[in-house]
């Protein structure tokens, strides 16, 4: 009985992990699609904005007004998928790791314990019913 709730707490402790870390899955995905979405809309600003420059000043450098805007998004799009990679397991996917790793632990020593002892048993037995 031990064994079957040791596998059922960590059945239990990996079904949270896998919640946890699919939701953390989509938040990065979403982010991912924010940031790409910067990046396209980064970089029609920057032929907007050279278009703009070379129609309206045609005294001023139309490369460096779109490399600014083009420059601007394209850091805040970095630092978005920046932000996505470095996102990590919280604490409490790990715990619910470290719980299922501990149950896993103890079912296996129950089943290796109960493995051992059953053949002793039958081995005790035996030589009871002999020397009777």
């Amino acid at each position: 009985m031990r064994t079957l709730r040791l596998a059922r707490i960590a059945a239990e402790a990996e079904g949270l992990r896998l919640r946890r870390q699919a939701q953390r899955m989509v938040v990065r995905a979403v982010i991912a699609c924010i940031a790409l979405v910067l990046l396209l809309w980064g970089l029609a600003l920057a032929h907007v904005a050279a278009w703009f420059a070379i129609r309206v000043n045609g005294n001023v450098a139309p490369w460096a007004t779109a490399l600014i805007m083009a420059g601007g998004d394209a850091v805040i799009a970095l630092f978005l998928l920046l932000i996505t990679a470095r996102s990590s397991p919280g604490q409490v996917e790990q715990e619910a790791l470290e719980v299922r790793r501990r149950a896993l632990e103890n079912a296996t020593t129950g089943f290796a314990f109960a493995t051992i002892l059953l053949p002793v048993l039958r081995l005790a037995m035996n030589l009871a019913r002999r020397s009777k």
